[in-house]
Order: structure tokens, then sequence, then C-alpha cells
């Protein structure tokens, strides 16, 4: 027999969102590391970036193409942003990081395989939570042993059902017919969180030995633009770098996200419905 799938929202879950202590300072809040965007796929990494910015972590920094550096530091001066050339470079970027998003504008490039491989070391060494999207995903469909044979690091899977298929080695018909038990195939073969976009977001993760699967009450088909999915890897390691856990991060992270989505169709329609229309819903929604 399957189990129910438990419904989640906004209001539902907006109580583990409370006001920050005046005390506190942003070195409190984290410190996420985008790594993405090869050349001529910058804005992903961007929009994640400050996706997370957004969402509270206290710094943001992207490690990216060479070629975007310039632009992102113009764009959103708060980030700090390297281009990456040589695995070294990275792993410098990456030393006073404590969440890591990979993939958003990842491409599948000679540059792209430096940047995965080099980002994946270093999140098992240093034991970062990390949030997988994108390309980052289908790297690891044709290597699985890229992530390695550690289960337990904290890691969540953001896939859509044509990526999710690939993980799974099946069809993206075969996903969508029985969303829920794709969810809980991946969550079983990679760990961590996996969350299946989609209408009706699904969120799988393990409470007291068991999965448990969720469903996100908001969205709407607007949300089917470019970039969407790169705002919501940020969403989510914004929420971990703040120390938030797997689990709870992606929960809250995909209701946000959704109810950002929302509010901004609601104020000038569905379609046209851009991924940056976000960001200012994401920020009033993370203040409750």
């Amino acid at each position: 027999m399957t189990d129910r799938i438990r419904p989640i929202s906004y209001n539902t879950l907006k109580h583990l969102l409370p006001a920050r202590d005046p005390e506190t300072h942003k070195g409190d809040f984290g410190h996420v590391l985008v790594a993405g965007g090869d050349q001529g796929f910058g804005g992903a990494a961007l929009m994640a970036a400050e996706a997370a910015a957004r969402s509270g972590a206290g710094l943001t920094s992207v490690a990216t193409h060479p070629s975007h550096a310039a632009n992102f530091l113009s764009h959103r001066p708060e980030l700090m942003v390297r281009g990456i050339a040589i695995p070294a470079d990275l792993k410098l970027h990456a030393a006073r990081a404590t969440v890591m998003v990979l993939g958003p504008g990842l491409g599948r490039s000679p540059w792209s395989k430096v940047v995965i491989t080099t980002a994946l070391e270093i999140a098992a060494e240093q034991r970062l939570p990390i949030v997988l999207d994108a390309d980052a995903l289908n790297w690891i469909s044709s290597d699985a042993s890229l992530l390695g044979p550690d289960v337990s690091l904290k890691r969540i899977l953001t896939p859509h059902p044509g990526e999710a298929a690939r993980l799974l080695g099946i069809t993206s018909g075969e996903v969508n017919a029985n969303r829920q038990h794709a969810v809980r195939e991946l969550q079983h073969k990679f760990g961590g969180v996996a969350i299946l976009k989609g209408a009706g977001s699904l969120v799988c993760y393990v409470h007291e030995g068991r999965q448990q699967v969720e469903t996100c009450a908001h969205g709407n088909p607007g949300m089917a633009s470019g970039g969407m999915g790169d705002v919501l890897s940020g969403v989510i390691a914004g929420l971990l770098a703040q120390q938030y856990s797997v689990a709870d991060s992606a929960r809250i992270g995909v209701c946000i996200h959704s109810k950002a989505a929302d509010l901004a169709a609601h104020g000038g329609g569905e379609r046209g419905l851009l991924a940056s229309d976000l960001f200012v819903h994401i920020r009033r929604l993370v203040n409750p």
C-alpha cells in the first residue's frame, strides 16, 4: 500500500522562520558558494546566487567561467565572484563556504567537467551540504560515481521529470505516470532529500527511519520558464546556510519559491513570468 502524500504550504511552515536575534551578524547565517555558469550560461548561476542572498544567506559567492566575472559584479556587487580556470581556483574560493550549489548553467564542456569533479571532491572533503541541480544532475546520471560512496552527506537533488528519468534510467513518461514512486526511488538511490519538480512539486526525505513524501500546495503554469529551477536551488541553499536541516530547507524552500511565483503571477499574470520576478516576493516571504 502506498503511503499518503502530505500537503505542505507556506502557511504551515512559516512558523519555522522566526525573527532574527538583534545580536547576530553575517557570520551566523552561512556562506553559500554557487558553482556553475559555463561560457554563455552565466545567468543561471547569477540567479541562483541572488536567490541565496535574498533568502538570507550571510555571504554568497559565485565560482563561474572567467568570461562572466565582471558582469556578475556589475549586476550584483554584493556577491563575491571568482572566474574559475583551473581546479586550484575553485578550491581557494570554496575554503570558507558552508553550503554549495552545483549545476546552474554548468554545461557539459571540458570546463564543466573540471568544475563538477573538483566541487564534489571539495563538498566531500569539507562535508558541505550541497544542492544539486541542472547539469550537475545530468553529469551524475551519466556517471553516478562522481558522487562518491558516502550517502550520509547532506545533499538535496532537485530534478525536473526529464532529469529524474535520466537519473533513474527510465523515461520521463514513466516518471510522470507515478511521481511518488519516482521521488522515492531518487531518495533511496542517492540519499539526502529528493525534490521532483513539476505541478505539485514533491519532496521526499527520511524521518525516523521512514521515507516521507510531501507535496507543495503552491505553484502555477507561469513557472514553466527558464531560470525557475536556478532560483529554487538558491533559495534552498540560503536556508541551508542559516542552519536549517536538509529536509526543512527543501520543504520551506519549495513552498517559498512556489508561493513567490503565485504572488508574482497574481500581480501581472502567468504568461511572461520571469524567474527574477520572484526575488522581491522571496524576501518578503522569508520575513513573515
